[in-house]
């Protein structure tokens, strides 16, 4: 499938005028364009530009509320419930985690849960605010439920994602992001507009069968936890995804579990929902309260280097430490610009023609 590359200034300046088009200020709109297009920066192309689309047609079916009234709603010294008001996530999601870093500045760590919020694009954008301030970060959000608990047949989980960013002294920081599925909705979908197979150990069909059917969602599959199979310890994603179902939801007050209001705004709500939207969790951690911050880096650079010198095996270069090939991606992309494919560029002239924003491509 063909793909077109375009500038990462170009998209800014589209983005940012979509979303105030829909309502947004001018800073949630830049926000929110900054949280979306680290995705495609950083190679999550299942997150970025892509999903436009997806968050116009939420606040098009009322479901995001483009002028939210974010406020504290619990909280402690060192702990925080944000309501985020329906907000985009995108916008939720950063003063969340300006909470919990402005707690951790004050008494050492800070945690701060979040309800009433929709989908946050990638987890490490959240974390990653944390670095600044030589603090640990820790981002995690629930997510509608397209995933299978190991033995069962039936959508119970989202794709759950967790990231830990963690700042180093002269090496760059480490920057663990990933989903607690063997793979991303995201990048099912991207299969789909290929017309590609799913590897097996994915997703599984409607009778709980392996399947490469790249569609098997629609036809009452799921997604499968990582591992992909109890033998190779799918019991262990599956933990993993309900941790972040509970930090993120439970905890907070949001929806939870088979609840959880799905990404696609054609898909009807689920009955019975326990909760307020959408949920996520974040944690900050100064550095200085554990031990003093130049030490901890001197030797979170002597553990980085230590494993990019591993030995490898036949035909690999090195050791990738967590975050490298995103870094590496980003600093590629934001000089040579962002490909798209067809389906992607198709959705971004159309919201271009249906809002009279200028949409530049070259």
């Amino acid at each position: 499938m063909a793909e077109t590359v375009v500038r990462y200034e170009n998209l800014v300046e589209f983005t940012k005028q979509l979303f105030q088009s829909i309502g947004c200020s001018a800073a949630d709109a830049t926000t929110a364009t900054a949280v979306l297009l680290s995705a495609d920066l950083r190679g999550i192309d299942s997150h970025g530009i892509a999903r436009l689309s997806g968050y116009i047609r939420l606040w098009e079916a009322g479901r995001v509320n483009a002028t939210p009234s974010i406020r504290i709603i619990h909280e402690t010294p060192s702990t925080a419930v944000v309501d985020g008001d329906s907000g985009l996530g995108l916008v939720v999601a950063p003063y969340a985690m300006k909470v919990a870093m402005q707690k951790a500045a004050q008494v050492g760590t800070g945690w701060v849960s979040v309800q009433n919020s929709n989908h946050y694009g990638i987890a490490g954008w959240h974390a990653m605010m944390a670095l600044e301030q030589e603090m640990i970060g820790i981002s995690m959000t629930n997510a509608s439920a397209l995933v299978a608990p190991t033995f069962s047949t039936e959508r119970l989980l989202g794709t759950n994602p967790i990231c830990v960013a963690i700042p180093a002294g002269e090496e760059p920081a480490f920057v663990a992001d990933m989903a607690t599925t063997t793979a991303a909705n995201g990048k099912l979908e991207i299969l789909q507009r290929k017309n590609l197979e799913a590897p097996i150990g994915w997703i599984q069909d409607a009778e709980g069968e392996p399947t490469t059917d790249a569609h098997a969602l629609k036809k009452g599959g799921a997604l499968l936890p990582l591992g992909g199979d109890r033998e190779h310890g799918s019991h262990k994603g599956y933990a993993l995804g309900a941790i972040v179902d509970i930090f993120s939801a439970v905890l907070s007050g949001a929806n939870y579990g088979p609840w959880v209001p799905p990404f696609p705004a054609y898909v009807p709500m689920p009955t019975g929902m326990p909760g307020k939207g959408i949920g996520h969790f974040f944690g900050a951690m100064r550095i200085d309260a554990f031990r003093p911050a130049a030490d901890f880096k001197k030797d979170m650079d002597n553990w980085i280097r230590r494993f990019r010198s591993a030995k490898t095996v036949p035909g690999e270069a090195s050791v990738l430490v967590p975050g490298d090939p995103e870094r590496e991606l980003e600093s590629v992309r934001r000089e040579q610009g962002i490909p798209l494919l067809d389906p992607v560029i198709e959705d971004l002239q159309s919201l271009a023609q249906k809002f009279s924003i200028p949409l530049r491509l070259a």
